[in-house]
This record gives C-alpha cells, structure tokens and sequence, in this order.
C-alpha cells in the first residue's frame, strides 16, 4: 500500500482561561487513511470464491478431525489448542476445546499427582486453563524450587520454558506470590537471549513487548504465524488453515470498513469538525480488537460508530469548544431531543443530529431482537461520558487542579470504556439480554478495571502533550512528587488493575464468557496503542499505521 504520510503537525497550543479565553487551537495530524478503504466496494465480496470457501470448509473439517482425535489427556492436545488459539481459529472450535480444556481441569491434580511434566507443559496447561475461565492453583510451581525456595537453576538454560512460565505468570491474580517470583525469574533469565538475534530471540522480544494475554488476536496471528511456520514441528494442514482464514476474513473487514467509511464521509468532517482527529481506520482497527469473529459484524459497525462519534465529541470539549458552547452542549445531550438544537452553534447541531440519528440505528438493531428497551442503557452511558467532559472542561477553565479523588471519579468515566463496554453489547444479539445490561453498566469490578488502565495509560502517555488536567497533575501537586515516582505509583495500579481483570475473569460465572472477553479485549487494546505513546493521536508515528497494514491490507502468503 502506497499511503502518503502528510508531514508531522505538532500541537499548537493557545490556551487562555477564565473570561478572556479564547478558543483553543490544537493541530492534530490529518488522516493517514483518506478514502483509501473506499477501494474496497461492494464487488470485493465477489473475490471470496466459492472454491476459496469450499477449501476452507474441507481444511477447517480435517483440523476438526485431528484435533477430535487427539487424547485430551496428552501434551500433544495442549500445544494443538495453543497453536489453533495463537493463530486465531479458536473461534471455529469453541466447543471442542471447551470440551478438551473441561477435561483438563477436571483431570489436573489426578494428572500431575501420576506425571512428571517439565515446566513448559504445566505453564502451558495452566495458561489455557486460566484463560479459559478455569481456576488451578499456581502451587503446581513450586516443584520447579530448589531447598532454599527459590526457583531451580537448571531452569536458566531452558529459554522455552521460561518463556512459557512468563506467559503463564500474566494471568496472576492478587496474593499469587510464586507467580510474581516466576514473573520476575523468568524475565531476568530470559533477557540473556535478546542479544541472540535468532527465532527464540525474536519470541522473547514479541513477548516482553505483548504478551499472549494482551495481544490482539489478529494481530497476534498474523505474528504467530511466522513463528508456528519455522517450528520443525508444526503441522502444515492447521497453518494453511489459518492463513486462508485470516485472509478471508481480512476481505470482510476490509468490506465492512468500506461501508463504514461510507458513513463517516457523510458526517463531512473536514468542514464540519476541521479541529478534530479524522481516525476512522484506527477506530475501526480498535474495535476489531474487540471482536474480529464473523459472527460480531453488527457489533463492529455499532461499536466503531460509538467509538468515532465520541472521538470527535472528546475534541468538541478537549480541543475546540468554549466554555458557553459545551455548556449548551451539555444541557442539549441530557434534553435528548433534536429540538434542544436551536441554540448550539452550527458544528455542534451536526454533531448533535448525527449521534441522534445513530441513536435510533441502535433503537431499531434492538428492535429486531426484541430488546429496544435495553438502548436506553447505552444512552444514559454516553450522557455519563458527557457529563465528565464537562466536568473536566470547567476545571481547566477554572485553572482547578482536583485531587486524585476527585479526579478519578470524573476520568474513569470521561475515559468512555466503561461506556464502551455497555455499547459494545448493542451487535451481540442473543447474547444482548437486559440482565447483561444490567450487570455492565452497573460498573462491575472488571469493567473499572479495564477503565482504569485506559485512564492512566492514556494520561500517561498524553502527558506535556494534551491541555486538560491528567492524573500525572493531580498526583504531582497533590503528593508532592517527581513525574518519575508519579509513573511509577501508576505502572503498578495498572498492574493490579489486570489482577483484577484476572480475578474476576476466574470468579464471574453468571455472565457468559463471550461478554467479558470483549472487556478484556479493550484492555488490551490500551496495552497495544497507549504502551509508550498515544498511537491513536499520532498516527503521524508508524506504530498504528504498521498494526493496519499488518490486520486490515497486507493478506498472509500461501503457503
């Protein structure tokens, strides 16, 4: 693809505060993307053969075969699910591996009590367990010990399983000190290879840089892929499988991009919003790490449209509105009604009339399934987002530093996840009851969690940078402390915030599976785009642009 990068456009910042203020004036870069995606038309749909499809069926039906065949008791098995998951098929086996892994877990203490395995195979098995949604206790490391409690030596010199054992370490939850020692040993032992510059090399540094548990699906098969292809044992059936997989499935993203380009090309954001960030690909890119699966494309067009629309409101009040216009602003999103226009400044009526009008797509997708009652839920979450918006524009403008308190309180909601994740059940259908609802716009402990590492990493990263009060201020001028020890206090609430993403992964059991996965998969997310700068904003840096290439333009070679 032959993109044309526009030239860096830095931040200009004019920003004045009380009853002098003038508008602010922010500089972001243009899009990358342009109509670029508009390539891909309707007609696209026709390069899907029905021989590519017939292939993928007899592929997918012999990897079902094997893998059925396969004893759910033996090593084989766990590194055949692993494989399939890593390269992104899992979702065609769901229940098989359900079945596979159930076994598992009811077996685990008979099978180590019997067997001797060595630390790959029992990191891995605790790993697929643990994602899974099953809880083993990490007590099975401490056979890896030597007399004096720590772990064995001899481990030093096998990097497979010490990667193995890394993997497995980020599923800790709080209290699990042997795996925080298994964390920190394996890390230690595994930086020694990075300077090998050869296949398990390269491993280790994709893993130090995203684990397992916080990569995006697509883009970690897309990765995983290459590696699974060098491994002598890898089994060329399942790799053909994937790839023709993954390259289908990408012409379908790429068809549904399409179409929401179409949509986003109607909102005129050129000259209606010329202040804000033209990031429809990347939020595209963002959802998609969301759910990628066939079966979510309703979810995708709906969550990617909450996502844009929100983008551009976040500028509305960030960037470009006065005081007196976002207050009006305000008051029209809590009214909800198209006649709360009449005294919004022509940019905002736009604004306003299209996230109305999207309003009502939402109104009649729940419709069909009998369950429009359940959007006023995601109503009420974007007034929430709102609201915090406007909280956090008035203390800028009151030259107000909250304290970490108050400032949490408001940022975990303007940070819009928690939003997110109420929205992003809109397009799930069956799957889309008022008890799930009910459950995740009560902002359960996982859903906060998720809201909080989207907080501070965002902060983080935004910080010297975006003009509005971040939680770096506030800790700073509250506790009195450097920006060093401010980002450290954070790294590690972010790091708790995961445990808690874990435990309550292991103990939530009234909700299904398929609905926590997609608070998790925003996680993620932040972890990839926010990790050492704010990916989203900068698309002027390689970083996103390179991941797109990767999911949505470049299609794996053939084998």
């Amino acid at each position: 693809m032959d993109t044309k990068i526009h030239e860096s456009a830095a931040p200009i910042s004019t920003k004045h505060v009380g009853t002098e203020y003038a508008r602010r004036s922010v500089t972001y870069h243009p899009s990358i993307w342009g109509d670029y995606f508009l390539g891909y038309t309707s007609d696209l749909t026709q390069a899907i053969s029905a021989h590519e499809e017939e292939e993928l069926q007899r592929l997918k039906e012999e990897v079902n075969e094997l893998f059925t065949s396969t004893s759910d008791g033996s090593v084989h098995k766990l590194h055949f699910i692993d494989a399939i998951q890593r390269l992104g098929v899992g979702y065609h086996f769901e229940n098989e591996i359900e079945k596979s892994l159930k076994y598992m877990y009811d077996t685990y203490h008979e099978s180590y009590d019997k067997q001797e395995h060595d630390i790959c195979t029992i990191a891995l098995r605790f790993r697929l367990l643990r994602q899974q949604g099953y809880y083993v206790s990490c007590e099975v490391f401490n056979k890896f010990k030597d007399q004096q409690g720590n772990f064995d030596e001899s481990l030093i010199s096998n990097a497979q399983g010490l990667l193995s054992l890394y993997e497995a370490a980020q599923f800790r939850v709080h209290g699990e000190e042997i795996l925080e020692e298994a964390l920190n040993f394996s890390t230690t032992h595994l930086n020694s290879v990075l300077h090998l510059h050869n296949h398990l090399s390269i491993q280790v540094s994709d893993a130090f840089e995203m684990p397992i548990h916080k990569t995006l699906t697509r883009l970690g098969a897309k990765k995983f892929a290459l590696i699974y292809q060098e491994d002598e044992s890898h089994n060329p059936m399942l790799l053909k499988f994937a790839k023709l997989d993954f390259n289908l499935l990408q012409k379908m993203h790429q068809k549904e991009l399409c179409d929401i380009t179409r949509w986003w090309k109607t909102l005129e954001l050129e000259n209606k919003f010329p202040f804000a960030r033209d990031r429809l690909a990347e939020c595209y890119f963002w959802i998609l790490g969301v759910y990628f699966e066939p079966r979510y494309c309703l979810a995708r067009r709906i969550l990617t449209k909450v996502i844009a629309l929100c983008s551009i409101i976040d500028d509305i009040y960030d960037v470009y509105g006065t005081i007196d216009e976002v207050t009006l602003f305000t008051d029209a999103i809590e009214r909800w009604d198209l006649d709360a226009t009449d005294q919004l400044p022509s940019y905002m009526k736009h604004c306003y009339k299209a996230l109305l009008d999207f309003y009502v797509e939402i109104v009649e997708e729940l419709e069909k399934t009998g369950k429009s009652s359940c959007a006023h839920y995601v109503k009420e979450e974007i007034k929430k987002v709102v609201r915090a918006y406007f909280q956090e524009t008035k203390w800028a403008y009151d030259c107000y530093i909250p304290t970490i308190e108050e400032y949490m309180k408001v940022a975990l909601v303007s940070c819009a996840y928690m939003m997110l994740s109420t929205a992003s059940l809109v397009g799930m259908r069956d799957l889309a009851t008022k008890e799930a609802f009910v459950w995740i716009s009560s902002e359960p402990l996982i859903v906060r969690a998720a809201a909080t590492i989207c907080r501070l990493m965002d902060d983080m990263v935004g910080q010297g940078f975006e003009q509005k009060i971040s939680v770096v201020e506030c800790y700073i001028n509250e506790k009195g402390v450097s920006k060093e020890e401010a980002f450290a206090v954070f790294q590690k609430q972010i790091t708790n915030a995961w445990k808690d993403i874990n435990q309550e992964f292991l103990q939530i059991t009234a909700i299904p599976m398929a609905i926590l996965m997609r608070v998790v998969n925003l996680a993620s997310i932040m972890n990839l785009l926010y990790k050492d700068i704010d990916a989203y904003t900068h698309v002027e840096k390689p970083l996103l642009k390179d991941f797109i290439n990767l999911v949505l333009v470049q299609p794996m070679t053939m084998p």
